[in-house]
């Protein structure tokens, strides 16, 4: 469900972008590219909230020994933030892209840890079978990351 909610907020921003720049004079249209990088940033947006509201839920997906989980969980929702906000400035889209995509792999340890131990987190509960959703889920969010925004020639 927690995918699914992802996913539409990524795909949904997107049509709903499109329907919107279709609207608008050509000349003032965003395009494809800025339009992945705006429904990414809204995203990101999204999901950095939840290390905010949900603190301590995400603390549990991190195995007992990492240091200072509740911190750790904070700052990495800053860093989301951080990333989606790069993501809407122009200018600095592409590197904000590349900071996505470094950040989607290195949080995906946690996921994995977090299925396996059926954290009652998101889908994690469902054990390791999640994995087999997650990891196309995340697969496609680093894809989307380097296709709209990280890539050369994408206008960020």
């Amino acid at each position: 469900m927690t995918l699914l909610l992802l996913l539409g907020i990524l795909a949904g921003g997107f049509a709903l972008l499109t329907v919107l720049d279709a609207l608008r004079q050509p000349a003032r249209r965003y395009g494809a590219a800025r339009r992945g990088q705006i429904s990414l940033a809204l995203l990101f947006l999204f999901t950095g909230l939840g290390h905010f509201v949900q603190t301590e839920a995400m603390a549990e997906m991190l195995p007992p020994w990492t240091p200072a989980r509740t911190l750790m969980i904070w700052l990495s929702g800053v860093a989301e933030w951080l990333i989606a906000i790069g993501l809407l400035i122009p200018r600095h889209a592409r590197l904000a892209g590349w900071c996505a995509i470094a950040f989607l792999i290195l949080v995906f340890p946690g996921n994995v840890y977090a299925a396996l131990n059926r954290v009652a987190f998101g889908g994690h509960a469902a054990g390791p079978i999640y994995l087999l959703v997650r990891g196309p889920f995340q697969l496609l969010l680093i894809a989307w990351a380097y296709w709209f925004a990280a890539r050369r020639g994408t206008g960020g």
